[in-house]
């Protein structure tokens, strides 16, 4: 698969949105955002998520001039309006607030409403950890592809959530996941890059899975026949609580910010409507309740516990949380972010709409 130098790949967003008459900032941070996910290993996030945006651009649902705006705040808490732009913005927007109001009141919760897809929930999580601080995202989606327990169509989103806390000697703990079985872009790389998928990923109508990835896009995105299986996969009572915690995430992101909810929202949305996606952010200083230095020092105590742990195939040690996208940033930085060619030809679509060359090989 070819590779792509990430500072490349940088610039092809960037010509992109700059293209589409996002102000320089917006810009500025979505591609960061964009790229960091890519470097992270998180392929269904970063660049492949273009064809999607442009989509929704030429449909007339993105805001390109939005910026971010407090509409209501005390001390600890804020409500922010993403005025129907791209997620990134806002949620950075979001979650540095969030971290600021931590510093000063030892918590901090921002929620946001009226946004879009905001990227890899994990990526703003992280940005509390780099500042002494523990983080948490969540977030309601637009599409809906999860089948609930029992149910025969799919009526939930992926609704993500990540959470990160500093350390010392460890890189920080960076989990970042969708509460169903994966998330549905996911369902999309394996497309691009042909490759089945494990059954129990995606089922039928009928509950029998769905292993080829190209059927199992369509059936997410077109016709709705089947879908997701929420986290815990076909056993019924893990896959209830796995809807459980996927509702549990959309009360956070969606709810409590005044934000859709899909199946309902999809009655009446118009083809050039916002998508109105809400998010959660949410910091706490951990120097509030132990002394200073403490709480990295327990954290890094029980990191080292678990790489201890004699592994069961030597040649794979243990991993936490966070192992796998420090050592995919590591190597995509060296090495480049792969490309297959056929996103390469949606990428060359997306640049001639825009006007500007195509950078991909």
């Amino acid at each position: 698969m070819p590779l792509v130098a990430a500072e490349t790949c940088r610039a092809q967003i960037t010509s992109i949105l700059t293209a589409w008459g996002m102000e320089a900032e917006a810009v500025r941070v979505t591609a960061e955002v964009m790229l960091e996910t890519d470097l992270a290993g998180v392929d269904s996030h970063g660049i492949s998520m273009l064809m999607d945006y442009d989509e929704s651009r030429r449909k007339g649902r993105l805001n390109l001039k939005a910026v971010p705006r407090i509409v209501r705040q005390n001390p600890v808490t804020a409500l922010v309006d993403a005025e129907a732009g791209l997620g990134h913005p806002a949620a950075v927007f979001g979650m540095k607030l969030a971290m600021s109001k931590a510093k000063l009141s030892g918590v901090g919760v921002v929620t946001v409403r009226n946004s879009h897809h905001f990227g890899a929930a994990g990526y703003y999580a992280a940005l509390a950890p780099a500042e002494g601080l523990v983080g948490m995202v969540t977030s309601a989606t637009r599409s809906i592809s999860v089948v609930p327990t029992r149910g025969s169509i799919p009526l939930l989103g992926t609704n993500p959530i990540a959470f990160a806390a500093p350390a010392v000697r460890n890189a920080p703990f960076r989990l970042d996941m969708a509460t169903s079985s994966c998330a549905s872009n996911k369902v999309k790389v394996h497309d691009l890059q042909g490759r089945p998928l494990p059954a129990g990923w995606v089922l039928d109508e009928g509950g029998h899975p769905v292993t080829d990835p190209a059927e199992a896009w369509h059936r997410l995105r077109v016709t709705h026949q089947g879908g997701l299986t929420p986290l815990g996969g076909t056993e019924e009572m893990a896959s209830h609580k796995g809807y459980g915690l996927a509702m549990m995430v959309h009360i956070l992101g969606g709810v409590l910010s005044g934000a859709s909810f899909s199946p309902i929202r999809n009655r009446t949305q118009q083809p050039e409507d916002p998508d109105n996606l809400g998010h959660f952010f949410m910091a706490i200083d951990p120097d509030c309740f132990r002394g200073e230095g403490e709480f990295e020092a327990d954290l890094d105590e029980a990191i080292d516990v678990l790489h201890a742990t004699p592994a069961s195939d030597p040649a794979k040690p243990v991993l936490v949380a966070g192992d796998p996208e420090v050592a995919s940033r590591a190597r995509r930085l060296a090495e480049g972010i792969p490309i297959p060619e056929s996103l390469a030809l949606q990428l060359r679509g997306v640049c001639e709409r825009a006007g500007v060359p195509c950078l991909m090989p």
